[in-house]
């Protein structure tokens, strides 16, 4: 057996559990319970504690005591700060796309436009959301940079519910659509400081969206 096999058995089970967690086959403050997942995911109750634990250091998992764990609920509140949070590592990341943008990334890039135009003209939402995705994900990767990349992956994960959930809000998808595709074409213009305004305008509507559902929910 290599020296990291169960380095990597966990590694990859950490990546499944989150997959079920964002997309809603383990909700909030369901417990996990070690059993249940090593049979769910046909893995060593060692490779579970594991990956709880390694979700519990980014805030997807709670540990209870003497209780075991539970996926942990994100309130809008808590949402809210972590868009504010992205707002300058979304920023960095699109200038830093725009400055390091290749040929292969600028098809990419077209293609993803092509894609939610055709998803918010046809009212397709799944596919929308999934388009939203792999744009944020291509601007992370054309960026370069690391250290906001791992940053912004643990930050995306705690608020994607509410992200989701936006996505499918009636009218929100008109809206945001013209916001994602400035800030490709800000991209693909290789236009730095207008890739990073298209973000963070974009981010800061986000933000108005969610405190106004705190508000009405209150």
């Amino acid at each position: 057996m290599p020296p990291n096999a169960h380095e990597n058995s966990w590694a990859d089970l950490t990546q499944q559990i989150r997959n079920a967690i964002l997309a809603g086959e383990l909700a909030p403050y369901q417990r996990l319970i070690e059993a249940d997942i090593s049979e769910r995911f046909d893995a060593s109750r060692a490779a579970v504690r594991m990956a709880l634990l390694n979700l519990a250091g980014e805030g997807l998992v709670e540990r209870l005591p003497n209780r075991g764990a539970r996926v942990r609920a994100i309130s809008i509140d808590e949402a809210i700060e972590i868009v504010e949070v992205r707002i300058g590592l979304e920023s960095l990341c699109a200038r830093k796309a725009a400055e390091n943008l290749t040929d292969e990334g600028a098809e990419e890039l077209l293609a993803l436009r092509t894609g939610i135009s055709a998803a918010v003209a046809s009212g397709d939402l799944v596919e929308y959301a999934r388009l939203n995705q792999e744009m944020d994900r291509c601007i992370r990767e054309f960026s370069g940079h690391e250290t906001a990349t791992q940053l912004l992956e643990r930050l995306r994960a705690q608020s994607a519910r509410h992200q989701f959930r936006l996505a499918f809000a009636p009218g929100r998808a008109a809206e945001s659509a013209p916001e994602h595709i400035a800030i490709i074409d800000a991209i693909l213009a290789r236009d730095a400081d207008g890739a990073e305004e298209a973000t963070r305008t974009h981010l800061l509507g986000i933000v108005q969206v969610l405190r106004a559902g705190s508000i009405a929910a209150r």
